[in-house]
């Protein structure tokens, strides 16, 4: 079957994987996780926080490249642990994720 590859290739796009986001920022009142998967809009994925300061939430991204940043009462703020920096549609510096 000679489109084999590809439609493995289609396939593995629409895979969803569960990723984990870590913001440590124990003074804040609230944290939220924007990016391109969520429009960047603050409340799609909030951040539950922990006992150790920290907040965390998973969500599920299709493979590929993802721009995201964290809100954190209300300022846009790059991951420091984040594999790599982006540009948003604005021009803004946000973190990059790859998902594969």
């Amino acid at each position: 079957m000679q489109n084999a590859p590809l439609l493995r290739r289609l396939q593995a796009q629409k895979t969803l994987k569960p990723v984990n986001f870590i913001c440590h920022a124990p003074p804040a009142q609230s944290v939220a996780l924007v990016g391109d998967f969520n429009q960047w809009q603050p409340n799609s994925h909030p951040l539950r926080k922990q006992v150790d300061g920290s907040w965390q939430g998973s969500i599920a991204l299709a493979h590929g490249h993802h721009r995201y940043a964290f809100l954190v009462d209300g300022v846009v703020t790059l991951d420091p642990n984040g594999k790599g920096v982006s540009r948003d549609d604005a021009g803004n510096r946000v973190s990059l994720i790859s998902v594969s």
